[in-house]
């Protein structure tokens, strides 16, 4: 990276002049939306109409409103040959988003349109037109160096070479481009929060972003190769390429908890996309009370892989059919001078046929009750009354109103659950043709006086999910409850895609439009209650109307070499067929492993956590532990007079943060301090995957405390 480089002076007031380009448009768009915002009258269409705008105007600003983030990062060059076959030179500065003059001419080019493609695909065997590729470091306005890289036989005039002699034309030997730009970005501090890579996207990555949205396509990322913020780029590319229809259909982005959605929530704004939804999937489902923390009981691993097995989808049908029930006798209700009869075998003619009729359970309801008047009507004296007389005269009766209950529930999927964890009795009615007597047991909890009481699990979602979809909306005051629609997208992103279990795969799949979903993840960190063996797991859960692609990513970009060399002595034991990525960078030390007794364990994680505080400096450490521990480590560090914070309840803001190893996953942090791996293995249902996740969090320096004997396999 040249500080000194001739034009850096030429491209600072040119990084200016495009900031008042945008400074104009922020202004001109402000002034827009007021003179709209002060127009209160007129017809219901020109409101409309207004409306619309305004909700444009506010999108409009958003994009503007950059924040710190850097709105040039780069310049391309290309040879445009003219007609009288010379080459004409053209350049593009290629930023976040797209900036004009006054004129209406191109100051910044979006990094996503197709002239900008260059930028991050042109190599020295295919040059793609260009001469030169240039790579600002940037921070917030200030331009605080260029690296070059020539392409062809000095086409410009530019001595080849960085200041301290490198070669810097075409590509570095390091195969990556912007070697140096790239290193100097990976160095700088964490914030706690993920940033984007828009300035430092790769050919491998800038491939999986650009490509087509049609499908299902898979981002195989070891530790460190960016596959989720690859994945985020691609959301917001695909936002801008097909806007139309995109923007309308929804863009969804599901994360694996909530300090994982807080640390990227800033990725996508600064990227000019503010409207993608992220959420974890508990938050797909409505109007349903959740467990803080803690497992399923009565044997919480066994439990969670039961309600993962994709058998369980069966079991929830069987548990619905089950709900559906004729009478086992008539029921006889006065009416007028005398009595109205419904017969048990009427009632078993009209369940079954709402069984063939409706795909949904609760949309049933009002034919079946139709069915009951016109049955009981057509019993009164060779029907001299009319059904809608029936339902009007004994509707309200509670007898009868127990008798329509039983024959056809309307149910939410909290109750329905709710009903057949409560009963042993009826999970040997739903279960014991799908799962073994041990299997369906393990459901079983006490039944709560109400279902408003029950706090479900992480592990209930993708069955209230699967039971909302056999049940549909609840019909209310002649029409449905529309909060029990399951709402589609027409793009959906999945990160850490290999701890999904197939029930929850089935509810991602349920929410998508078309079928088309990038999902990212690492089959050597999947600790998930099943995890898959090979990505065909994961797709056969998955859309396939079209064929999935499943792309890799190689290259390690943030973790020094030194923490990849321990961390993938563990993915060699873990998962033995699976590739390590190639590490680019040389760290400046060495993993630090410590052994104590176990009464000083404690004590020594604070001296070592801040011992690394001293050496990062600005940067963010992380203390990572197993579940259990998490309360004495805090209480450590406290004791120690450390301030820190915790990852369920801060995030990632504090500069020292205790993180249970069971959230850690896609976070990065520039050091980080992993307690006791034995007990991390012990504990968690993928042994030595785990630890391997903890190891990989670190940038820069990576210290090991423990009592109890190392893993075999982190023993060099």
């Amino acid at each position: 990276m040249t500080t000194h480089h001739p034009d850096l002076a030429d491209e600072q007031a040119y990084i200016d002049h495009a900031y008042r380009c945008l400074d104009r448009s922020r202004d001109d768009a402000w002034k827009l939306h007021d003179i709209h915002e002060g127009t209160l009258g007129g017809t219901f269409q020109a409101r409309y109409e207004r409306d619309v705008f305004d909700e444009a105007m506010v999108n409009r600003l958003t994009k503007l409103d950059l924040g710190d983030a850097a709105l040039v990062f780069g310049r391309i060059d290309r040879l445009d040959p003219t007609l009288n076959g010379e080459a004409e030179l053209e350049s593009f500065h290629i930023g976040r988003l797209a900036v004009a003059d006054e004129h209406a001419d191109p100051v910044v080019i979006d990094w996503r349109a197709p002239v900008a493609e260059p930028f991050y695909r042109a190599t020295g065997k295919d040059a793609m037109g260009l001469a030169r590729r240039r790579h600002f470091s940037v921070h917030g306005r200030s331009l605080l160096g260029i690296e070059d890289e020539l392409f062809g036989e000095g086409h410009l005039g530019v001595d080849n070479e960085d200041l301290d002699g490198t070669p810097v034309g075409g590509v570095s030997t390091s195969g990556l481009r912007g070697y140096s730009t790239l290193l100097s970005t990976l160095q700088r501090g964490r914030t706690g929060q993920l940033g984007d890579i828009v300035g430092t996207i790769q050919a491998e990555q800038d491939q999986i972003i650009r490509s087509p949205q049609a499908g299902v396509l898979v981002v195989q990322g070891g530790p460190g190769t960016g596959k989720t913020v690859v994945a985020l780029h691609r959301a917001a590319y695909l936002l801008y390429t097909y806007r139309f229809p995109l923007e309308d259909q929804g863009v969804l982005v599901i994360g694996p908890n909530r300090v994982f959605l807080r640390y990227i929530e800033r990725v996508l704004p600064s990227l000019g996309e503010a409207g993608v939804e992220q959420v974890v999937l508990a938050d797909l489902v409505p109007d349903v009370q959740w467990m803080r923390h803690g497992e399923d009981p009565p044997d919480g691993a066994l439990t969670a892989r039961v309600k993962g097995d994709v058998r369980m989808s069966l079991v929830i049908d069987q548990a619905v059919t089950d709900r559906e029930r004729p009478l086992r006798e008539d029921l006889v209700v006065p009416f007028r001078t005398g009595f109205l009869r419904l017969r048990a075998a009427d009632t078993q003619r009209i369940v079954r046929a709402a069984q063939r009729r409706f795909r949904r359970h609760n949309a049933a309801r009002r034919w079946v009750e139709g069915e009951v008047w016109a049955s009981m009507a057509a019993g009164w004296r060779d029907g001299q009354v009319t059904a809608g007389e029936v339902r009007e005269a004994i509707r309200a009766v509670p007898v009868v109103r127990r008798a329509l209950e039983r024959m056809w529930p309307v149910l939410s999927p909290a109750e329905l659950l709710h009903d057949l964890f409560g009963a042993k009795a009826l999970l040997k009615l739903a279960a014991s043709r799908h799962l073994s007597e041990d299997e369906y047991l393990s459901l079983y909890r006490p039944r709560s006086a109400d279902v408003g009481d029950v706090r479900f699990s992480e592990h209930d979602v993708a069955l209230l999910d699967e039971a909302r979809a056999f049940l549909g909306p609840r019909p209310v005051k002649g029409r449905t409850d529309d909060a029990d629609e399951i709402r589609t997208f027409g793009h959906i992103v999945v990160d850490e895609v290999q701890d999904l279990t197939p029930m929850q795969l089935r509810m991602v799949s349920r929410r998508s439009l078309n079928g088309s979903m990038t999902v990212v993840g690492d089959i050597a960190q999947a600790t998930g209650a099943l995890a898959p063996a090979a990505w065909a797991d994961v797709l056969a859960h998955l859309p396939s109307a079209r064929e999935p692609r499943v792309i890799g990513l190689s290259v390690g970009y943030r973790i020094p070499a030194q923490i990849m060399e321990l961390a993938n002595r563990v993915m060699a034991a873990a998962t033995p067929s699976l590739r390590a990525p190639r590490s680019v960078r040389h760290g400046d030390a060495s993993p630090v492993v410590v052994t104590v007794d176990a009464p000083g364990l404690l004590g020594e994680v604070a001296r070592r956590t801040q011992e690394l505080a001293s050496e990062i400096g600005d940067g963010n450490i992380a203390v990572v532990c197993p579940d259990p521990m998490v309360e004495a480590v805090s209480k450590s560090l406290a004791d120690a007079g450390i301030e820190h914070g915790r990852a369920n309840r801060n995030g990632l803001d504090m500069g020292i943060t205790v993180v249970p190893v069971s959230v850690i996953k896609g976070l990065e942090l520039d050091g980080v301090v992993v307690v006791e791996p034995a007990s991390i293995v012990a504990d968690e249902q993928q042994g030595l995957r785990a630890p391997y996740v903890a190891l990989t969090r670190s940038t820069r320096r990576l210290t090991v405390v423990h009592s109890r004997p190392l893993p075999p396999a982190m023993v060099g």
